[in-house]
């Protein structure tokens, strides 16, 4: 296809300026055309520009042999050097060779320096026990001194390229220690800013900042920098599916400019973004145009050019979530630390030392520490600044430790299968019945000025939503109350009779700017958990302990501000157990939650992995053994092995430990007291449906979310539990032409048996049932946790329902999955001891292979 310059002369209608139009005082001294010259009207900008630099330089050799030639403003050079257009270019074609060195004089440039070849060597993802930074610091810092210090935008890329290059999380997590060392002792004021651009985001979740920019604007951007017209436009999107990519194959036909681009830093990526969210009103959108097109004209390469498109988008998409960023700093302060400061680090030398164990050992600690302040106060710009100044210690729990107006993580239960798997695992323990209330949880900060905050699950600040519970907390604090956080589950009641109503009557109800005259959804706090009083946090305390401060120092107003009903009990009291689950039921609630009253008595027996994280300090539980891939690797039995029963009990904690999904907090659901347990899956392709279906999308594909990765990895197709109404509203919210599709199978997708005919936008989850989980050759959910060859599948998988309460990043996760299928293994080895893990039947596997598609 003909470029936009050669249609325009092809046509003989010049729609705009061109860069020929500048030199028709060279052109009307040329002979009259010949059919050879008649070619020349098919010459790109740049073809263009190549042969006229030629004819000067022969013209500026002949006059001036031996000087430098003039550079008067009237100059067309001159002219043109202000102009500073940038000239596409195959990227074959080499660098004309220019023996004047002043910057008046035209002359095609690369837009790579010296330092994108220093970068592009640097081995970040070689292990952190034998990269050593002090090798590549001096000389970055000479070409960052340019630029006051600022770490180059290069290196993050470089950094983002190694790492989306790679599905090991290892290899990840090296390559993300190795960037931050190089940071922390070369550039340290860039490590924040970095952190920031490489967890995808420029603010912490609770700070209403949106960059608010539209598809419209990255399109313009591309046109009026890249020069695509719209029809190029989308032929490159419907190639590559993907904005990022876009950019990509834009810049690689721009690699060379008349004036070579400064290097972009990442402090002033950051900056930029954080000015794009800061504007506001009118003239806005202008600003946010010229700043998204200042960043794109600023790239030197084309990978530049993709991860600040997809930094702009929101969707770096380079596997590198926010628990695998906090491992790499806690490992990354272990290794290095700032020219000036004080603080004592372990060392490269000491650490390459230490037995792998020992090193394990080691990490495990240090990434505890950091990931304990984090979810007490998820806010790196307070997290990374103490980190320079007092590295890894158990003070940083201290300084970035629970803080009013700033919201914690909130504590997680695990799902269990049904009531009589609950007793088994609280076996000879007191615990708390809840009703599990269909609303929002709620966490609901006061200090002692009477300001109030309201935050939500996911962190987002919602106080305005519920000005009518704001009202409520002079009501509700006793007299002794001067500062607080405490938890519940906001609900929409009917005032008169109590009656609670379901959570989609809750979503009716306007989300800003509420006034209270105005509102007709009324709702009541059902609170269950008090963290933080009169400046004291509560986390350490016992459930009980907290739980009898709560209800004894705040006032109950009925149908507006109580207590979650409850039962306490023990596993000897199954009946009333049951009785009160069947109680919330009956009254349109989930189900119950069940919590350990007390922590473990010295009689008890607890597991060693647990008794030392209780030794570390601050109660914290060593379920992050299973974060670390290499001890992970180590723990999990191989597949023909049996694994051998434990007759020691994990400890089970009753202090609240915010971000963690533990046992001692249960979910009782009555979906989970059925047959089979559920789901929460991500939908993310479909074909074309057959006969009476062939008009919608069926069957689809769904996919369970890797923690460690981001990625999402397929597990099933789905044809059952359709409506044809839902049918209907999914094949309109996932039309050919909508935004929710997809060109192309994303890089974060792990799918490999077949084409789809449509690939999703992941953006909602799918509660499913199923009859029971497999083995399979053809999809790879939580492939490598039970099988180093196969993935895991789901036998007769139904749609239940949309989870509209929970974002993409709370579905399922494959390591819950593969928990999911060692307890479905171990139920089928009690009930029938023959079976061995091994030996599976023949005919059976081949009906799910065909089950599975493949």
């Amino acid at each position: 296809m003909p470029s936009p310059a050669k249609k325009r002369k092809v046509n003989g209608v010049p729609s705009m300026r061109s860069i020929e139009s500048f030199f028709s005082a060279q052109h009307a001294q040329l002979p009259p055309k010949s059919s050879e010259a008649n070619k020349e009207e098919l010459l790109t900008d740049e073809e263009l520009a190549r042969k006229l630099q030629d004819e000067w330089n022969q013209t500026d050799t002949q006059a001036h042999p031996e000087s430098i030639p003039s550079t008067e403003d009237t100059s067309p050079r001159k002219m043109l050097d202000k102009a500073e257009p940038s000239i596409s270019k195959p990227s074959n074609i080499a660098t004309h060779a220019q023996s004047s060195t002043s910057k008046d004089i035209l002359s095609l440039q690369s837009s790579l320096g010296s330092e994108d070849t220093i970068v592009s060597a640097i081995p970040l993802d070689e292990s952190p026990l034998t990269f050593d930074p002090a090798k590549y610091v001096p000389e970055l810092q000479k070409h960052w001194a340019h630029d006051g210090g600022d770490a180059s935008y290069a290196l993050l890329t470089q950094g983002f390229i190694l790492v989306n290059s790679t599905t090991k999380r290892i290899k990840i997590v090296d390559t993300l220690v190795n960037l931050l060392r190089i940071l922390i002792e070369g550039a340290p004021e860039s490590l924040l800013p970095a952190v920031w651009l490489a967890t995808n985001s420029f603010a912490p979740p609770y700070e209403p900042a949106e960059l608010g920019l539209g598809g419209s604007v990255i399109s313009k951007a591309f046109k009026n920098i890249y020069g695509l017209n719209a029809q190029g436009l989308r032929t490159l999107y419907n190639k590559h599916g993907d904005a990022g990519d876009v950019a990509f194959e834009a810049k690689k036909r721009q690699s060379f400019t008349l004036k070579k681009p400064k290097p972009l830093t990442i402090k002033g990526v950051y900056q930029s973004l954080t000015k794009i969210a800061r504007s506001k009103g009118s003239g806005s959108q202008e600003t946010k145009q010229r700043i998204v097109e200042r960043l794109l004209q600023d790239t030197r390469s084309a990978e530049e050019s993709r991860y600040i498109v997809r930094t702009l988008v929101q969707h770096l998409r380079i596997g590198a979530v926010k628990t695998t960023m906090l491992i790499a700093l806690a490992r990354a302060f272990l290794f290095s630390k700032p020219p000036k400061a004080e603080f004592a680090t372990k060392g490269m030398k000491y650490l390459a030392k230490l037995r792998k164990d020992e090193l394990a050992e080691l990490y495990l600690r240090s990434e505890e520490i950091v990931k304990a302040s984090y979810a007490r106060h998820p806010n790196y710009d307070d997290l990374v600044p103490c980190l320079l100044e007092i590295g890894v210690t158990e003070e940083l729990l201290m300084r970035c430790g629970l803080t009013l107006h700033i919201p914690l993580r909130p504590m997680l239960g695990s799902i269990t299968r049904d009531l009589s798997d609950m007793l088994t695992k609280l076996q000879g323990r007191d615990f708390a019945c809840e009703y599990k209330y269909d609303g929002q949880r709620a966490q609901v900060h006061c200090d002692s000025n009477g300001k109030v905050s309201i935050f939500s699950r996911h962190l987002e600040l919602m106080t305005d939503k519920y000005p009518d519970l704001v009202s409520l907390v002079p009501q509700i604090r006793g007299e002794s109350v001067s500062s607080f956080i405490l938890e519940g589950e906001v609900v929409a009641v009917d005032q008169e009779t109590g009656e609670l109503q379901p959570f989609q009557t809750l979503t009716n109800r306007a989300k800003k700017n509420v006034d209270i005259g105005s509102i007709k959804v009324n709702v009541c706090l059902f609170s269950f958990d008090l963290m933080y009083l009169n400046e004291e946090p509560l986390l350490d305390r016992s459930f009980r302990e907290r739980r009898d401060m709560l209800r004894s120092l705040f006032t109950e107003i009925p149908n507006r501000f109580t207590w979650v009903k409850n039962l306490d009990a023990t596993s000897a009291d199954s009946e009333a157990v049951l009785e009160f689950f069947k109680m919330a039921t009956d009254v349109k609630c989930e189900g119950i939650m069940v919590k350990v009253l007390d922590n473990e008595t010295q009689n008890n027996l607890v597991s060693e992995d647990a008794a030392i994280a209780e030794n570390n300090g601050d109660g914290l539980y060593a379920e992050t053994l299973e974060s670390n891939e290499e001890l992970r690797n180590e723990q999990l039995p191989p597949p023909a092995k049996k694994k051998e029963r434990s007759t020691r009990r994990k400890a089970l904690l009753s202090t609240y430990e915010p971000d963690k999904r533990l046992e001692s907090w249960l979910k009782v659901k009555k979906d989970y007291s059925t047959s089979s347990d559920t789901l929460d899956l991500i939908p993310i392709a479909a074909w074309h449906g057959n006969g009476r279906k062939a008009k919608w999308w069926s069957p689809i594909l769904l996919a369970v979310r890797n923690p460690e990765t981001g990625v999402l990895e397929a597990v099933t197709k789905c044809m059952s539990g359709f409506t044809d109404k839902f049918y209907q509203s999914n094949k309109d919210k996932y039309c050919q032409d909508s935004d929710n599709v997809l060109a192309s199978k994303p890089s974060y997708i792990d799918y490999n048996a077949g084409e789809p005919d449509v690939w999703f936008e992941p953006q909602e989850v799918w509660e499913m049932a199923f009859a029971d989980i497999t083995l399979s050759p053809t999809y790879t959910a939580a492939i490598g946790l039970v099988s180093e060859e196969r993935g895991l599948s789901l036998r007769f998988p139904r749609f239940l329902r949309v989870r509209e309460d929970k974002s993409i990043d709370e579905a399922s996760t494959s390591d819950y999955l593969a928990a999911l299928w060692r307890k479905q293994m171990e139920r089928a080895q009690e009930e029938n001891p023959m079976i061995d893990d091994d030996n599976i039947d023949e005919q059976e596997e081949q009906a799910y292979r065909d089950l599975d598609g493949g």
